[in-house]
């Protein structure tokens, strides 16, 4: 059934096409070697083989597609496994059909997707001690002093579990600019990716 409902909001999506479902792990990572999707929505609670196990054969193929996990499980040490595992994104059960399809085309594109709420989890394991505190020795409010005031608007939204495209939306700017405002706020911060950026604004009090 949850299938079916997934199948049914997503073929209904401009610009999605699903070329293949699978009832557990295993199967999926067999259907996405023959089907090369870009992206491969994977749900942690499988049979056989669950999403978890499947992320590093999924990640393992040429071409390899982003992993999305798709649960109602949020809770942390699913989160975090997902992430260190090489999950593109996390998103919960609980979100509505356009977070689904804005969370497949992010993927698709490279941006990473963490709902609100799996932000809200990652962030707080961060910060009582779950992963390093800091992305380097520089302190925090040198590292956001070397950024322009666009620059920390993009890092706040960041720490919201924004998107690319909902952090577009919310600016008035072309994807390919916020694109290029991440990518420099990761340089200057020395931020390995979007967690720890996000996880630097919010020590830095730029996002709540």
């Amino acid at each position: 059934m949850i299938r079916a409902g997934v199948r049914l909001i997503l073929r209904h999506a401009d610009g999605i096409d699903v070329v293949a479902e699978a009832a557990d792990g295993r199967q999926a990572v067999a259907a996405a070697a023959v089907h090369h999707p870009d992206v491969a929505l994977v749900d942690i609670r499988m049979p056989v083989c669950d999403g978890l196990a499947a992320i590093a054969p999924l990640l393992a193929l040429d071409p390899a597609p982003r992993v999305v996990m798709l649960t109602t499980f949020g809770d942390e040490e699913n989160v975090l496994r997902a992430l260190r595992e090489g999950a593109t994104g996390f998103l919960l059960k609980d979100e509505g059909p356009q977070e689904l399809i804005r969370a497949v085309r992010a993927a698709a594109v490279g941006d990473a997707v963490l709902s609100p709420g799996v932000t809200g989890t990652v962030i707080a394991r961060m910060l009582r001690g779950g992963a390093p505190a800091t992305a380097g020795p520089v302190p925090d409010d040198e590292r956001i002093a070397r950024l322009t005031a666009r620059e920390r608007e993009v890092l706040a939204m960041l720490g919201e579990g924004l998107s690319n495209q909902d952090i577009a939306g919310r600016l008035g700017i072309g994807i390919g600019t916020v694109k290029t405002h991440v990518g420099a706020i990761l340089d200057k911060t020395g931020s390995a990716g979007r967690v720890q950026a996000a996880l630097l604004a919010h020590r830095a009090g730029l996002a709540s």
